[in-house]
């Protein structure tokens, strides 16, 4: 993983809060989690989805974790929260490096959001934005062809 500290970090989750959160109140049970990240990864015309696996039962203060190989989840997830760590897994590489919260995690995120939740994107880049989240308009998947 990046050892370069995660700015945004308390942002993101105060603003997931505030503005996805009262919008889904939907849940992923871990069955059929893998069969979505896997749908996503082909819509975005990725390949080698990164393996869910279930989180560690002792871990409280995680609500799930991901890295570009892998996805932990607890058994049931609020949907928002899937799509969040899957925008981690695209925005991170094998090799460990991550974005962790920044501006292309963001841009990602909000592509996620807006395709699945059917959120409007541009209300999710002002909102971040006014909360001072950065967010790239270009963002790409970390390990895609440049």
């Amino acid at each position: 993983m990046s050892t370069k500290r995660d700015h945004q970090r308390g942002r993101v989750y105060a603003w997931e809060n505030r503005v996805v959160a009262p919008h889904d109140p939907s849940f992923v049970a871990f069955p059929e989690a893998q069969a979505m990240v896997n749908a996503i990864w082909s819509e975005m015309g990725l390949l080698y989805p990164p393996k869910v696996e279930p989180l560690a039962k002792h871990a409280k203060a995680t609500i799930a974790t991901a890295t570009r190989l892998c996805i932990r989840l607890p058994e049931r997830l609020p949907s928002w929260c899937l799509l969040h760590e899957i925008a981690h897994a695209i925005t991170a590489t094998a090799e460990g490096w991550s974005d962790g919260h920044g501006a292309a995690f963001m841009g990602v995120y909000v592509r996620l959001l807006a395709r699945y939740l059917r959120l409007e994107s541009a209300d999710l880049v002002r909102t971040a934005r006014e909360d001072h989240i950065k967010v790239a308009d270009d963002a790409r998947p970390a390990f895609a062809d440049a």
